[in-house]
Formats: structure tokens, C-alpha cells, sequence
């Protein structure tokens, strides 16, 4: 089945989660679930906050083709950032725009990239130096021309403080302009993009203290940073245009939609985290997420009164570690985790007065932190539109591919 985000019912957060537990209530589990209806209401709401500025859908925030090609072929999205090489070649025979967010050294993908007329015409690599461009020449000599987009290092610095991800070394207009120059004037590249990821706006949730942290001394930071960003990445831009003709220009991410866009150098925002609406995306100020994207897993024993445990459960997502990168418990309501043990491998224990209520066999249901690292753990998705499973679809995992 195709699913189209047109088919969804409207979303309402009220009688969310037992909508949810009726249309599946046939399945065992651990299992999967993600709601049409909700995903719909956040891709559409992207949408809005873009105000007109396309959006590219991040693979690795949804790692499931059906979805990917479902939120594309609705109005305000356009192409795919993917993460690795190997993933856009993949993706590339069905999708006429892939841009690769991440530099590869993946020799055996880099030759089936230049070996493919029709993949060299739809994928772009990412490049931050000029020893990426000597990697490609060494791996492929005498290739074929091939599409590049650099990468401007986005975080933010001020004295001794430093709010972002290390990933690009170019960090001036002068920098990023002398790296296209090394691109154009190389044989078998041709420079069609630039990137650059507003981590410390984007991916900080800013309603909540991080750490020590209070709310306010991170919305300062994320003004400051959106502030000297926007002049830095205009005169960056204008620099390399008056070296290449671009055809996109790529910055934000789900959690700075609205920020990039105001941004008059950018041409389209990358997000995908927004789309399932991982439990990591619900302390941000400018907007709100349906979570769209949940798991359940079964009651399997009842170690005394206000416990019962859960199987499985040991999905904890990426990042520093801390509680914040546990799944959380969402249904029934009132449960928790226990901080001495978490979530486990096979078994995970969870307390609160509904732990009383649910018999052996009886689901919790769980939001994971981020996004797609959920489909990493499980072959297939179950689509629930109002109270029925309308579709079951594979994740990557399900179609033997997996994003790295």
C-alpha cells in the first residue's frame, strides 16, 4: 500500500494513546506503531513554520522509505538529505534529488557512484576540504564529473564558549570561498550546493534547563548564535557565488525551522525530527510536535504491587549519555522508569499507581528520544489512522538495509 499523508484523519491529542492501543490491540509485542494522522499534522506544520522555503527531508530522522516517499510527495518538501553514500545510491532510484549531509570514505560506494550516469545526475556529495576531493581521485582516477556541496562549520563561539557539533573546519567567508575555488578548479567536480546545521539552535530544546543550564541563558545563546550566523553565512554565500553558480543553499533543522528561514541566504531547510516527533523535540518554545512515532511492549511480570515489567525496552538514543536519552513511558499514564536500573536489554521494570491496573500480557506505550534511531530496532512500522492499522510498512531494517 502507498501511503499518502492526504488520506489522514485530523489529528486531536485527546484520546490520542487509546486510539493508538484499539488499532493495534490484535498485535504482540515489542512493536512499532507511528500514527498517519499525527504525522500528517507535523509535516504540514513544518510546512507553515518554513513560510515558503522548502523543506528536505533528513533520512536518518525516519529510516522508512514509505514514509520518506509519502512526506515528499506532499507540497513544501522537496529531495532528501541522506547520511551516508551508500544509503543515497539506494535511495537515488526512486528520488531525483539527493543530498548527502556528510562527507563518505566509502570507496566501494564511491565507484558505484561513478560507475551510475543516472546517480551522478541525482546524489551530491558533501566535502569541508580539499583532502575529500583527493580521497575521490584517488579512489576513482579519472572519474566522471561529480555533484559537491561544501559544508560551513554553523556553531557559534564567543570567548571561551562554544555551542554546536565540530564537523566543518571552514568557518570564515574567506575559508568557504577558497575551498569552491579548489572545487571548481579541479577536474571531474562540479560545486552546486553549500550546507550548514544551526546545531545549537536546532537541536536544543529551549522551555527546559539543559543540565545546570536555565531556559533563558539558552534562548540568549540561540539569539546570539541565529544573530552572527545570518551575517557570517550571508557573506559566506555571496563570496562563493561569485565563484559558482549554486543551486541550493541548505541550513536549519526541525528545531530552527523558523529561524533558517528568515534567513535570506538559505534556499531550503533540512529536517526530519519533527516528522515522528521524538519525546527530545517536546521542550521547545516556537512550536509543538504530535508524537506520532511510539513502541509498545508487553507486561511479562508483576514484581510487587505498583511494579510491573516490561520486555525489552533498551532503546536509548545517541548523544551524551543522560536520562534524557531514555525512552520515556507515555501509556497509562503515571508510570516511570526506575533510575537503578533503566531500561533493559530484555526485561525493564517501571513503577506508578497504573502499574497495579495492567495484567500480564497488558502493553506500555513508549516514546523513544530521537526520531529514526527506532526503526534501527524493529523490521516494520504498523500505520494507524483514527483507531485501525491501515498499513504495515518496513523500516530500512526490514528491507535489509540499515544507515550505518
Amino acid at each position: 500500500m502507498t501511503l499518502r499523508l492526504a488520506d489522514a484523519q485530523p489529528w486531536r491529542a485527546d484520546g490520542h494513546w487509546q486510539r493508538m492501543e484499539a488499532a493495534t490491540a490484535h498485535l504482540d509485542g515489542p512493536f512499532a506503531a507511528c500514527s498517519l494522522d499525527a504525522l500528517a499534522r507535523n509535516a504540514a506544520d513544518m510546512v507553515a513554520r518554513a513560510g515558503g522555503v522548502p523543506l528536505r527531508l533528513a533520512t536518518k530522522s525516519v529510516r522508512t522509505r514509505a514514509v520518506i516517499e509519502a512526506v515528499l510527495a506532499t507540497p513544501g518538501w522537496h529531495g532528501v538529505l541522506a547520511a551516508t553514500l551508500p544509503e543515497a545510491l539506494w535511495l537515488s532510484a526512486s528520488i531525483d534529488d539527493v543530498l548527502v549531509g556528510y562527507p563518505t570514505t566509502d570507496r566501494a560506494a564511491l565507484r558505484a557512484l561513478v560507475r551510475d550516469d543516472a546517480a551522478r545526475e541525482r546524489i551530491t556529495l558533501m566535502v569541508d576540504s580539499v583532502d575529500h576531493l583527493e580521497l575521490i581521485d584517488r579512489v576513482a582516477p579519472g572519474h566522471p564529473e561529480l555533484r559537491i556541496a561544501i559544508e560551513l562549520d554553523a556553531s557559534w563561539r564567543l570567548g571561551p564558549l562554544y555551542a554546536g557539533v565540530r564537523r566543518s573546519p571552514q568557518r570564515t567567508p574567506a575559508q568557504l570561498e577558497a575551498l569552491a575555488r579548489a572545487v571548481v578548479e579541479r577536474p571531474g567536480f562540479r560545486l552546486v550546493g553549500v550546507m550548514s546545521y544551526e546545531a545549537q539552535v536546532s537541536g536544543v530544546q529551549n522551555a527546559v534547563p539543559r543540565g545546570l543550564v536555565p531556559p533563558a541563558a539558552l534562548r540568549l545563546m540561540q539569539r546570539l548564535s541565529v544573530r552572527e550566523l545570518r551575517e557570517r553565512r550571508g557573506a559566506a554565500i555571496a563570496a562563493v557565488r561569485q565563484v559558482a553558480d549554486l543551486e541550493l543553499v541548505n541550513g536549519g533543522g526541525t528545531g530552527s525551522i523558523e529561524t533558517t528561514a528568515q534567513d535570506p541566504a538559505v534556499t531550503e531547510i533540512a529536517a526530519g525530527s519533527g516528522l515522528f516527533g521524538a519525546h527530545l523535540f517536546d521542550g521547545y518554545r516556537a512550536f509543538s510536535v504530535a508524537p506520532a512515532l511510539a513502541f509498545a511492549l508487553p507486561v511479562v511480570r508483576r514484581p510487587g504491587p505498583g511494579w510491573v515489567t516490561l520486555l525489552g525496552g533498551g532503546w536509548v538514543a545517541s548523544g551524551p549519555a543522560g536520562h534524557d536519552k531514555e525512552p520515556v513511558a507515555v501509556w497509562p499514564e503515571g508510570l516511570r522508569l526506575d533510575r537503578e536500573e533503566g531500561v533493559g536489554e530484555v526485561h525493564t521494570p517501571v513503577r506508578g499507581a497504573a502499574a497495579d491496573r495492567l495484567e500480564l500480557g497488558d502493553r506500555v506505550w513508549m516514546r523513544h528520544a530521537k526520531a529514526g534511531e527506532l526503526c534501527e530496532r524493529t523490521d516494520e512500522l504498523h500505520i494507524v489512522s483514527g483507531d485501525q492499522v491501515v498499513a504495515t510498512v518496513p523500516t530500512y531494517r526490514g528491507e535489509g538495509r540499515k544507515l550505518l
